[in-house]
């Protein structure tokens, strides 16, 4: 069984759309210490394609990958989860 077609997914919240189509999303994720079997939140930073600037800050998004659209861009929105109350 192979991976191709099956691109990955990541759910994050929107921190910053001040870029023109371009939003960058902030995922979190649980990790065990292999020592202390303790969990530590890991948090990373992505940047996303938004072609029409929908998003706004605080937006729960999904983003999928995709090929390279500039040096530090490769994902793009898929969908918008949840808005920003």
């Amino acid at each position: 069984m192979s991976d191709r077609g099956n691109r990955r997914t990541i759910q994050g919240v929107v921190i910053s759309n001040k870029m023109d189509k371009t939003i960058v999303v902030l995922a979190e994720r649980l990790v065990k210490h292999l020592k202390f079997h303790k969990y530590i939140k890991k948090r990373a930073k992505y940047k996303a394609h938004d072609e029409e600037n929908r998003c706004s800050v605080g937006d729960r998004v999904l983003i999928v990958e995709s090929p390279p659209l500039s040096r530090e861009k490769r994902w793009r929105v898929r969908e918008i989860l949840e808005r920003a109350k």
